[in-house]
């Protein structure tokens, strides 16, 4: 290349840089802005506008900045340049104020309503014990918080109909058919342990046995802390972690390949989503008004559905997702919430029988499980290979067959894993 190319090289680099910094400023700016006001005013008339003006103030004077530096004869080029420049960032501030029109999912059939005095109605649906039926109906809860999956979980746990156990699949507050708060400071797990109970009344039940998946574990082990006497028996599923020091929920997409990784990427950083992700860690009243419940939730179908290969050891189990709640899933580990408590001294020796099911490339660690394991004492782990987070759809028949076992005191199908530390071939986090 001649010295004259080297130098017009250098010249298109400078001004491609100058361009770059520009709209990243003018973005960061009208970002800042929006979110500034959000805390003042949580009305999107309000910070919206306030941002869309700083973005366009920014941008008109870095192209006015652009042009007065320019020579009179490439003059009128970067007035082009810079005209085009302005239309792509204010049209993406723009396309933040654009709501989608999210598809509704299909109903389940059999779907009926509590209305508690909690104030939640909560979905649920009922498969009726057959032959002699027993006095300790089943409670299903579902994992994520705020990620249901009320037909896959009917046909599975609604198995256990058979053995004489009424069963109940229910969505939690925020999730699938069930209530929508108008406030997103009002999901919480004791607000579901406070809904559980409820429904326990509703359904005359003295006692349950609570099967529960993830979250869904986590909220059994919170409502067996705070009442103990109301649980016959307990089965986790890849249960959440209760100890607080354990952070590997936060691997939920370690397992991702690259292309899906990215696609999710793509899905979280739209603007409307991530400037709606963004509002709910300074002000989540801004982030309801701005991010309404059913375009928040389908855009959580959406993200919830490319990483959901994560969750197995083999991808071709992924299913798509319908009616999760974004806000249920999301405020509670938002940076305005409250972290739930440490309820390990409320557990640690609790008589309850527990089965706890651990898969061999769960994202979560292997510790979360024998935290469990460690409080109550009468408590036994099954470990299966080939299984990932959602166990149960991994290796259906060994888990479906060691909850019959477990619930109508047979010999184990499977023996339970003793030692503390993994077997060979675990592929998750210690």
């Amino acid at each position: 290349m001649t010295r004259v190319g080297v130098h017009r090289l250098v010249r298109i680099l400078r001004r491609g840089a100058r361009v770059l910094l520009l709209v990243l400023a003018a973005i960061g700016a009208g970002f800042g802005a929006t979110l500034g006001a959000a805390r003042l005013a949580p009305r999107p008339a309000v910070f919206l506008p306030a941002g869309l003006a700083l973005v366009t103030v920014v941008a008109a004077a870095g192209c006015w900045l652009v042009l007065r530096g320019q020579p009179r004869h490439r003059r009128a080029r970067s007035t082009v340049l810079s005209a085009a420049l302005l239309l792509v960032v204010t049209t993406l501030a723009v396309t933040t104020s654009l709501p989608d029109h999210p598809a509704t999912p299909p109903p389940v059939p059999g779907l009926a309503y509590w209305q508690l005095d909690t104030g939640s109605r909560l979905a649920y649906v009922k498969r009726a014990g057959t032959g002699p039926v027993r006095s300790t109906p089943v409670v299903v809860l579902h994992g994520g918080p705020g990620i249901p999956d009320m037909a896959g979980d009917v046909a599975f746990f609604g198995q256990l109909a058979g053995l004489g156990f009424d069963v109940y699949v229910y969505d939690q507050l925020g999730a699938g058919s069930s209530t929508r708060l108008t406030g997103p400071t009002g999901y919480s797990i004791d607000r579901d342990v406070a809904d559980l109970e409820q429904i326990r009344r509703v359904i005359g039940a003295e006692q349950m046995i609570l099967i529960g998946h993830s979250y869904g574990a986590g909220l059994a082990a919170h409502y067996l802390a705070g009442h103990p006497g109301r649980v016959a028996k307990l089965v986790l599923s890849s249960p959440a972690p209760i100890d607080p020091a354990d952070r590997s929920s936060d691997r939920a997409t370690a397992g991702l390949e690259v292309g899906p990784r990215l696609r999710s990427y793509v899905a979280a950083l739209a603007p409307r989503a991530l400037l709606g992700y963004a509002l709910l860690q300074v002000n989540p009243v801004a982030a309801h008004a701005y991010l309404g419940d059913a375009e928040a939730d389908a855009r959580n179908d959406t993200i919830l559905t490319i990483t959901a290969p994560a969750l197995h050891c083999s991808p071709q189990l992924v299913s798509p997702v319908h009616g999760s709640g974004f806000y249920a899933l999301q405020y509670p580990q938002s940076a305005t919430a409250h972290p739930p408590r440490d309820i390990r001294p409320a557990l640690t020796g609790l008589p309850t029988p527990t089965l706890i099911f651990k898969g061999s490339c769960d994202y979560l660690s292997w510790h979360s499980a024998t935290t469990y394991r460690q409080a109550l004492p009468d408590s036994e782990l099954i470990y299966l290979p080939g299984a990932g987070h959602n166990t149960y759809q991994d290796q259906p028949g060994a888990v479906i067959n060691a909850i019959r076992a477990f619930l109508t005191a047979q010999t184990p199908p499977q023996a339970p894993y003793q030692p503390t530390t993994p077997p060979d071939g675990y592929q998750g986090p210690p």
